[in-house]
């Protein structure tokens, strides 16, 4: 295998981490409450350390698969108390949500579920939001035999699915939940309307300044930025955010940063090397005549199977 397919495997290995380590820094439970008092009614106004004692347990990160059938069922396929936490090794290449904990109420007794997902990028072969609503739909139905048995609907929990994308072309955050409309009568149809609520965050490349409408955007363009320093970051995340700079999250973000910058030393920022689109086209033309699959190309230099075939063609002219 040639120096630059090398180079290519490793840096698509660094962005895998690199996504892992930005997960655990999310996954930090005072970073979800602060992701929470800004997302979700119940705990709108309190401070993070309060809300950060409703988190039970640890949060799961990367371990709980989103298909059907795998959420809430052991390999015997027996009732559990808990999701799914089978090892990612058994069914390798599953799906699995980013982030996903349980939360109890203020009154000590109902729970709620969230969920939050990362997006480097709005995805090319499909709505982001038609995703969401998939998720979110199977955080309810997941629930049966788990949380709920038999026809006890009313034992259904609320959730909660929060997405995150980066580089978008602003800053913004939609809602998006049932809501009802009676047409004909005056019937009130009782039942949990609130049970299925998304939340999309977009993040511009541009970090906001300190201000109150934009606090969430500021505190994830912080986490997630590739431009500033570990320490700067460490700065403000705990004068700002009241996060404490514990020894486990400065580890996590020094470590994160350190991956991004050998990303950017390897030259490997949206698909390209060193800036350059041929440069791109090379490895891909490498890596197709070593006999990669246009998914393994795909995967490994960021772009869709189409935009890989269309260069693999476009070289394949030029050299004829």
């Amino acid at each position: 295998m040639d120096t630059e397919i090398k180079n290519a495997l490793k840096a698509a290995d660094k962005e895998a981490q690199y996504d892992e380590k930005a997960k655990r820094i999310l996954g930090n439970k005072y970073i979800l409450a602060n992701i929470m008092i800004r997302t979700i009614d119940e705990f709108k106004g309190m401070c993070p350390r309060e809300v950060v004692s409703y988190i039970e347990g640890e949060p799961y990160i990367s371990t709980i698969p989103v298909e059907p059938g795998l959420t809430n069922k052991d390999k015997e396929g027996q009732r559990v108390t808990g999701f799914n936490t089978e090892s990612t090794e058994i069914n390798e290449g599953i799906i699995r949500f980013d982030i996903i904990f349980y939360v109890r109420l203020k009154d000590g007794i109902a729970q709620i579920i969230v969920n939050i997902e990362m997006q480097k990028n709005l995805p090319n072969k499909y709505k982001l939001l038609n995703r969401a609503v998939f998720y979110v739909c199977r955080l309810i139905s997941s629930q049966k035999e788990r949380d709920f048995v038999n026809t006890n609907y009313d034992d259904i929990k609320q959730v909660y699915s929060i997405w995150i994308c980066t580089n978008m072309k602003e800053d913004s955050m939609k809602y998006v939940r049932l809501a009802g409309e009676n047409i004909l009568g005056e019937d009130c149809w009782e039942g949990g309307t609130n049970l299925l609520n998304i939340v999309m965050i977009g993040l511009s490349n541009e970090l906001p300044e300190h201000d109150e409408k934009y606090q969430l955007h500021r505190l994830l363009g912080v986490l997630l930025s590739s431009k500033l320093d570990v320490q700067k970051k460490l700065n403000i995340i705990n004068s700002e955010y009241e996060v404490p700079i514990e020894t486990n999250i400065r580890k996590e973000v020094d470590s994160m940063c350190n991956l991004g910058q050998g990303i950017r030393e390897q030259g490997w920022i949206e698909g390209r090397i060193e800036g350059r689109r041929e440069g791109a086209a090379e490895i891909i033309m490498n890596m197709y005549q070593k006999g990669f699959s246009l998914e393994q190309i795909a995967d490994i230099v960021n772009r869709t199977t189409e935009e890989v075939s269309k260069i693999i063609e476009h070289s394949k002219m030029i050299r004829s």
